[in-house]
This record gives C-alpha cells, sequence and structure tokens, in this order.
C-alpha cells in the first residue's frame, strides 16, 4: 500500500496515457495513480481499464460525461482521495510536459517540511523545453502578473506540477474552489497560502507535449486574467479558517 497517490484528468490522451502510467510504476518510489477521463472520444479510458488488468491494486479510473475543465476534475479527485489513506496527494499532466522522476522530489519537500511543494518553471531562470518565445513570454509575465495582484511570493503560480499534503485538501474547503481552468490552479496556491501553509517550490523542467494537443484557449487564459482580480477581491471578505 502506498501513501502517495497521482492525479492525472485526461481527455484524448491515447498517444500518452498507456506510455505515462507505465513509467510511474517503474519509478524506485511507489506510487498509486487515478485517471480522471472527462469522456474522452479517442478512447483514453478503455486504454486505461485493459492497463488496470495488469496494475489491479495501484490503478484506479474515475469516468465523467463530457469535458467538465481541469478544476473539476481535480476536485473530483481530491475528494476521492481524501475517502481514502492516502497522506500525500499530487497533480500531474498525461502528456510528460512534467518529467515523472520529480515526483519523488515533490514528495521529498513535502516530507522535509512543506504543506505544499510546486515543481516550478521559472524559481531558477525560465526552464521551458519546446514551448515557442511568445508562449514562454507570456507564461512567464503571466505569473509576474499574479505575483503582483496576490502578494504571493510564488514564481510559478500557473504550475501544475504539485504535491499536496493530506492536511491542506481537508482544510481548504473544496466546493468553494470557482476556476475550471488553468486559473484553477492559481485559486488553489492562493488559498493554501490564505490558510497559512507553507509552499515550497521545486525547480524542473518543463518540456512542451510531443504527442496529442494542447487544451489551451483564448477563454482559459482570459479567466485566468479577469479571474485573479476577482479572486483577490473577494479575498478581502472572506475568512480563512480551518472548519
Amino acid at each position: 500500500m502506498s501513501d502517495s497517490i497521482v492525479i492525472i484528468p485526461t481527455y484524448n490522451e491515447k498517444e500518452n496515457i498507456e506510455r505515462i502510467i507505465r513509467k510511474i510504476f517503474s519509478l524506485e518510489v511507489a506510487f498509486h495513480l487515478l485517471i480522471i477521463d472527462d469522456g474522452s472520444p479517442d478512447g483514453t479510458a478503455s486504454i486505461v481499464k485493459k492497463l488496470q488488468q495488469e496494475f489491479s491494486d495501484t490503478l484506479f479510473l474515475e469516468e465523467r460525461k463530457g469535458k467538465l475543465g481541469l478544476g473539476t476534475a481535480y476536485i473530483h479527485g481530491f475528494n476521492w482521495c481524501l475517502a481514502r489513506n492516502y497522506a500525500y496527494i499530487f497533480e500531474m499532466d498525461a502528456d510528460f510536459s512534467h518529467n515523472p522522476e520529480d515526483l519523488s522530489r515533490l514528495k521529498e519537500a513535502c516530507i522535509n517540511g512543506a504543506d505544499m511543494a510546486v515543481g516550478s518553471r521559472y524559481i531558477k531562470g525560465v526552464n521551458v523545453v519546446n514551448w515557442p518565445m511568445k508562449r514562454v513570454l507570456m507564461s512567464y509575465f503571466a505569473s509576474g502578473y499574479v505575483r503582483f495582484i496576490t502578494g504571493m511570493d510564488i514564481r510559478d503560480a500557473t504550475a501544475g506540477f504539485v504535491c499536496y499534503k493530506r492536511k491542506v485538501l481537508e482544510a481548504i474547503p473544496l466546493h468553494k474552489i470557482k476556476f475550471v481552468g488553468y486559473a484553477f490552479q492559481i485559486e488553489m496556491k492562493f488559498t493554501a497560502v490564505k490558510y497559512g501553509f507553507k509552499v515550497v517550490e521545486v525547480p524542473i523542467i518543463f518540456t512542451d507535449r510531443t504527442e496529442g494537443t494542447s487544451k489551451m484557449s483564448t477563454k482559459i487564459f482570459r479567466e485566468a486574467f479577469f479571474g485573479v482580480i476577482q479572486m483577490k477581491i473577494n479575498s478581502w471578505f472572506r475568512k480563512y479558517t480551518s472548519s
């Protein structure tokens, strides 16, 4: 039985899903794996079901009907994991933009005092591979914008490679998390900081996907840009205390 579980949301990831599953299960540190699939028409869930025959005690699948958003997928996964006895709960992409080898480094940061460890592209310069310069600049300055608006001392606020200690997700009222796109990542970090948890950034190298298609869109970017201001304003009228 592992004390750690990795949540991977999927939508049309048939090119990557088997490789990422096998890679995670080949690591020296033992992890369980929860796939949240939003009704992928390309058969991603079918591939996972086939692999469950091989990894029956460590690979889990939750299927949802339709593309409901990254944030709601993670909230679904968090609640699933909290109903079970996991001490460390991870977020990770399916497309190898996050190196599975770094999972153990994020866990180690939490073992050594962090409540939330973030795989950061920007803590030591800009560590991004295969992104066009326009997207690198947009992401980098977006993180600066988030720091300016929120006051968080986190250089990669939109990062989606994260390890949470169980107590963080138990303390945060997950039903009050509003964002569903990539702004979800900002809101979770902001809320964790507001609750007084220690967030530590761990430097990683982010490599853009080589298989499948990106889920980034103008709508998602707009949500993040304007939503951060609203989130900050709302925080002035909210008490951050554990129930």
